[in-house]
């Protein structure tokens, strides 16, 4: 059974081998590119379910094509990198990606990364996109928006996507399932990350910035100096 397509960008042969060699074995269609050129004309025909982006590529940086795949598709991007540095790590996570893995890794932990962002891009395909309605404890209104759980979208009045990464949307489901209950940021961290990610100093500021800046509304979460976050419900 194939669980979604993948699309690899890295110029590494070997590696690009071993990945695909796994992720065919647990189920996944694995399509490679190995420069960012190919990559911007792969994507929009192979529409893939989930990218994984090499930083460093032989016609340009990964850094520069991230914004340019996340303009063409909504595909879930995950960076993987041979640099661990915090900093590049947030500039991704603000650039849009959906997550951010290191090299070396555990094939099994980059098979658990992508299970992670499939079940927001999952839901998007065509073949789970009939007209049958989300069932209603999927849904939850809160203000001006609101959050589809069947399909890990945020959406405005008029039924518009957001855009949410599969961080953003967790982090934030997370804060309105405890309306007015003031949430630590390690707690945050570990209802949305599955145990699974590093955690580094700013990714929840970071992320809590750009939800505010999707919703237009700096009001919804309030900032509890030296805890955390809160979510206030819209009077």
């Amino acid at each position: 059974m194939n669980k979604g397509v993948i699309l690899s960008i890295d110029d590494d042969h070997d590696l690009q081998t071993v990945v695909t060699e796994y992720l065919q074995t647990d189920g996944y269609k694995v399509l490679n590119a190995y420069d960012a050129e190919s990559a911007i004309k792969d994507v929009s025909a192979i529409k893939p379910d989930v990218i994984l982006l090499d930083l460093v590529l032989p016609d340009g940086e990964g850094l520069t094509l991230l914004p340019q795949l996340k303009a063409v598709t909504s595909s879930g991007v995950i960076v993987v990198s041979g640099k661990s540095d915090t900093t590049e790590k947030i500039i991704c996570l603000e650039m849009g990606a959906d997550d951010y893995i290191t090299k070396p890794f555990e094939m099994r932990e980059l098979s658990a990364r992508i299970k992670a962002v499939l079940r927001r891009t999952h839901e998007q395909t065509p073949q789970n996109t009939k007209s049958t309605e989300t069932p209603k404890d999927e849904i939850i209104e809160f203000g001006e928006w609101v959050l589809d759980r069947a399909q890990y979208q945020v959406l405005d009045k008029g039924g518009q996507s957001l855009n949410f990464t599969t961080g953003e949307f967790k982090l934030l489901e997370a804060l309105i399932e405890a309306p007015n209950r003031a949430l630590t940021r390690d707690h945050l961290f570990d209802l949305t990350r599955d145990g699974n990610f590093d955690s580094y100093d700013r990714s929840i500021d970071i992320q809590i910035a750009r939800i505010r800046k999707k919703l237009d509304n700096n009001d919804v979460i309030k900032t509890v100096r030296g805890v955390g976050y809160m979510y206030t419900p819209p009077k």
